[in-house]
């Protein structure tokens, strides 16, 4: 196991997986086309993959106005996440944000979200947005999958 500390200019937690700035983990948010919104469906939590798009520091997701989606997100705490990994160089990196969903009803801010670069993928009509405003964003990255001993197993603990 990698010790923690300043490895060639990388913090590094006890685990050996690099601590990501909340900068960096914005910038790796912006290059992923899905990402899982985490939300709770009668008292139980769910998970859904969606597209989106960042914008700033907010996630805007379309989907269709009656979507178990867009009921369940109305004014909830929900986490949002998205990773990108390398299975043969067994490297890669995660990246969390927890906030506060909301519906977009104002007419000026819609008319703004409809113009960002944001398609749906589904089929059907997806003309209402989810915004999600990131108030907490951690991230970590796995630099070296292979330690000493071969590789190792990687447990992505907050």
């Amino acid at each position: 196991m990698i010790p923690s500390g300043d490895v060639e200019g990388t913090q590094l937690n006890s685990f050996g997986l690099e601590e990501l700035s909340p900068e960096e983990c914005l910038s790796l948010l912006s290059t992923a086309p899905i990402g899982r919104i985490v939300f709770t469906d009668n008292a139980l939590p769910a998970v859904q993959p969606v597209n989106f798009h960042l914008d700033g520091h907010s996630i805007v997701i379309r989907t269709s106005i009656g979507s178990k989606l867009a009921i369940a997100t109305r004014h909830a705490v929900v986490a949002f996440e998205v990773d990108q990994f390398d299975p043969e160089l067994r490297t890669g990196w995660s990246v969390t944000t927890v906030g506060r969903a909301r519906a977009v009803t104002d007419l000026e801010e819609i008319n703004r979200l409809m113009a960002l670069p944001l398609t749906a993928w589904a089929p059907g009509s997806r003309d209402h947005y989810i915004v999600v405003d990131a108030e907490q964003v951690s991230g970590r990255r796995i630099i070296d999958g292979h330690g000493s001993d071969g590789p190792v197993a990687v447990v992505w603990s907050r």
